[in-house]
């Protein structure tokens, strides 16, 4: 499973940059790599443990602004379609580099 982010934060006040700059750390610190800006994408082992991250990511999410996420299939990730540009290949980005123990 895929967990995609997207969100939409004001940044017209300091307090507003602040936010914005510790939620973005929060997702990249939790391993989700950015898709294009305000776009972040992260491996899940399965819907559950989505989910579970999903709930982690509302408890420090903003008061301000939108926040979406989106969870998908390896299968419909795969399917994208790049109509300008193309992936990164990125081993962060891949089904490769999750390990289930």
């Amino acid at each position: 499973m895929r967990l995609i982010v997207m969100f939409d934060l004001p940044t017209l006040t300091e307090e507003n940059r602040r936010d914005y700059r510790q939620f973005r750390k929060a997702l990249i610190s939790s391993g989700f790599i950015m898709m294009q800006e305000s776009i972040y994408v992260r491996i899940t082992t399965n819907k559950q443990s989505a989910k579970l991250l999903e709930n982690q990511l509302q408890k420090i999410a903003p008061s301000a602004g939108v926040i979406q996420t989106l969870m998908v299939t390896e299968k419909q990730y795969a399917s994208m379609n790049f109509l300008v540009g193309e992936s990164k290949k990125d081993i962060r980005n891949s089904a490769g580099r999750l390990i289930v123990i």
